[in-house]
């Protein structure tokens, strides 16, 4: 009767690391979600890069002749650094984005929040207009525009209102006679906070439309905000 071939150890101990960092990811997202999300993310960039890495020296195993043997336990091992490994792809897919967080339909007079402010709290970022990020979105996003409809700027609010509850935005404050709607957007897996401020204005040829999308914490938004802005021109114009 032939005995199973001893798994080494160097790979029992990867696959006891690559179960730790599997492990690691769900943690990570619950310690952005209690508000430590610095930390949180240092925690999720590491797990996803660590599992990559292993990921590639499982693989490295697997082809080599000499772990024939043990390609079934090595594979088993390898299924733990697949779902990091599959994250950090998808974080990398918007590494082309700029280091900015706040985009804008209008880059010549950005809309204004009311009263966001109150609602971000201490630490988030200024909701003040920075000219540098004005020109990377021009650079990066040359797409993002005002939207210019026909409808009269009554219905188009109403629009507005209608669309942001449609995509799941919480409204928190409106005023008809100024044409002004904000509301909040949390990502849905990190529970990250954005504003949205939206402008309605009517004009000489018909309503224009403007968004402004600002992160409240973080440098870059791996382009979330024009993503979204994206989103409401289209769901708007439907």
């Amino acid at each position: 009767m032939n005995q199973a071939t001893p798994v080494p150890g160097f790979i029992r101990w990867a696959g006891y690391i690559a179960l730790t960092l599997l492990l690691a990811i769900p943690l990570a997202v619950l310690t952005v979600r209690s508000g430590a999300w610095q930390q949180g993310l240092g925690l999720y960039a590491l797990a996803c890069l660590g599992s990559t890495l292993l990921a590639i020296i499982f693989i490295v195993l697997l082809m080599l002749p000499r772990f024939a043997d043990v390609r079934v336990e090595t594979g088993k091992r390898l299924l733990f650094a697949v779902p990091g490994t599959l994250l950090l792809l998808a974080l990398t897919a918007g590494g082309g984005a700029p280091p900015i967080h706040d985009i804008t339909t209008d880059t010549d007079d950005p809309p204004v929040f009311v009263t966001a402010a109150q609602q971000r709290g201490e630490g988030a970022n200024s909701l003040a207009i920075k000219p540098d990020f004005i020109a990377e979105q021009k650079k990066a996003y040359p797409d993002i525009a005002t939207l210019k409809t026909g409808l009269a700027a009554a219905a188009a609010f109403d629009r507005a209102v209608q669309v942001a509850t449609e995509l799941g935005w919480d409204i928190y404050y409106q005023d008809r006679e100024k044409g002004v709607i904000e509301a909040v957007v949390t990502t849905t897996v990190m529970a990250f906070k954005d504003d949205v401020v939206i402008r309605v204005r009517a004009g000489a040829d018909g309503t224009r439309v403007d968004l402004r999308s600002v992160s409240r914490v973080g440098l870059g938004d791996l382009g979330a905000n024009a993503a979204r802005i994206r989103a409401f021109a289209a769901a708007f114009t439907q």
